[in-house]
């Protein structure tokens, strides 16, 4: 019997690999936008402290603006949402690179059974 795996065997090892790659870079990207979406949240329940008229800067890019509170919650409740919208996305593609893992799995380990035989 020799050592060396057939084809088919080195590409679906090759393609288990890739699956697995993209698995670890969507779990990266979820975690940052999950700490964006906090980060957020805590600012938001911090302005929720503030009095209406509360002197408010905001970043934007490299600057510090002036913001009212009023104006300051609404960007942050917005890009909450779109954060929380970012993430659901990222779930279900993080779901279907799961299940494709899984069915490279199953493949890979019949592929090997059969050559075993």
């Amino acid at each position: 019997m020799s050592n060396e795996l057939p084809p088919q065997v080195q590409n679906q090892l090759a393609q288990l690999q890739q699956v697995q790659q993209q698995a670890q870079a969507i779990a990266a990207q979820k975690g940052q936008i999950d700490n964006i979406k906090k980060e957020s949240e805590i600012a938001l329940e911090e302005l929720g402290k503030l009095a209406d008229d509360a002197v408010i800067y905001r970043a934007v890019g490299e600057l510090q603006v002036l913001s009212s509170k009023e104006e300051t919650v609404a960007k942050l409740n917005e890009k909450s949402e779109t954060l929380s919208l970012r993430l659901q996305s990222i779930s279900k593609q993080e779901e279907r690179i799961s299940k494709r893992f899984t069915q490279l799995q199953e493949q890979l380990q019949q592929s090997m059974g059969t050559q075993a035989q």
